[in-house]
């Protein structure tokens, strides 16, 4: 699982993206409904990883992040000093505990291109009273080398998940 937050003055967004063992990519994107220093944007990114890959039921995950402060935190090797960060952190290591086997090692950012964009992406179309951004696919020309009068089959699908404060 790559995972990347960011934030700026006008919004807030994460990046998740699990890459399989089959090689299968699963990239989501989610606005953050506040806004936030970059650093609780990482944490908001990595929890959200965690929580989907609990639901999907992954007991053994890698866990990759550009963020050198919040994997070291993770790791130990670094002290939570932030207040405001440190319920972030006991939160993501009780997950780590409930999955079971989880390694989380920091990369490159050139490394986790996919979940910046996505954060990137997210931390956009944060609008202001608008409570849900559809993002959609659609190719209005026709694919060559379709046998003429066959139908062509959806692909690729577009999922857009509207997450609630509860």
């Amino acid at each position: 699982m790559y995972f990347d937050g960011t934030a700026h003055h006008k919004g807030a967004g994460v990046g998740v993206v699990f890459v399989t063992s089959q090689g299968e990519v699963l990239p989501y994107s989610f606005t953050l409904m506040q806004l936030c220093f970059n650093n609780v944007a990482e944490y908001q990114a990595l929890i959200l990883g965690l929580e989907m890959a609990i639901k999907m039921k992954r007991l053994q995950l890698q866990v990759f992040g550009d963020s050198l402060l919040l994997v070291n935190q993770l790791l130990g090797s670094y002290e939570v000093k932030k207040p405001e960060l440190r319920p972030y952190h006991d939160y993501a290591k009780r997950l780590m505990g409930w999955l079971g086997d989880v390694t989380i090692q920091p990369v490159p950012r050139k490394e986790n291109k996919k979940a910046t964009a996505l954060a990137a992406l997210a931390s956009s179309l944060t609008l202001p009273d608008q409570v849900q951004v559809t993002v959609c696919q659609k190719w209005v020309v026709p694919l060559p080398n379709k046998a003429e009068g066959e139908e062509s089959e959806l692909k690729h699908l577009v999922v857009v998940f509207e997450v609630e404060k509860e």
